[in-house]
């Protein structure tokens, strides 16, 4: 930028932004570096494949990014990242639905190398049923054992009541147990 393009007036003016772009920059850096890995591991299993994990949590901060001056409170920029995630999650399984539906081909979900290699038969079997669960009940166990949120931060970041979340997590239960052969 030279000294004449600073003295000129122009559309980013200090009201229109009220953040400098290089903190704005830092402060998803820190974002970034504080709750990349665990946003991905939380998209990973309701996605299924590593590759599409990070596509959505990329989205996630980028759409943070560019509306950072739009962010009331930066103290919620970590709950909207969960629910852009989420949302991002809802998005590529929808469009994925309607590739298959397209295709007429009837695929079980691709999970990565990296979570094929989770540790035992066991835990494979579990991943399988959690991925054979109702959308929903999904995220609230990915919520809820993955990420340790509480119920109302669920309901929160899903826009549902706490009962439903207690409710719905109820049935994701049962169902896992139905389908792994556990006791419930």
């Amino acid at each position: 930028m030279t000294v004449h393009e600073a003295d000129t007036p122009g559309p980013q003016t200090a009201a229109a932004a009220p953040r400098a772009p290089a903190a704005s920059e830092q402060f998803v850096e820190e974002l970034y570096r504080g709750h990349a890995l665990r946003l991905t591991r939380m998209a990973l299993l309701l996605v299924g494949d590593k590759p599409s994990a990070e596509d959505v949590v990329q989205e996630a901060f980028l759409g943070l990014f560019r509306g950072l001056g739009r962010l009331s409170d930066p103290g919620r920029a970590v709950a909207y990242l969960r629910v852009s995630v989420l949302n991002g999650c809802r998005s590529m399984l929808r469009a994925r639905k309607r590739a298959s539906l397209r295709a007429a081909a009837d695929c079980p979900a691709v999970w990565s190398a990296e979570s094929a290699v989770l540790a035992g038969e066991d835990r494979r079997e579990v991943l399988a049923a959690v991925a054979r669960l109702p959308r929903r009940q999904r995220e609230v166990l990915v919520l809820r054992y993955f990420l340790d949120l509480t119920d109302p931060e669920i309901a929160a970041d899903l826009g549902v009541s706490r009962g439903t979340v207690v409710s719905t997590a109820s049935r994701a239960l049962a169902a896992l147990a139905r389908n792994t052969g556990e006791q419930a």
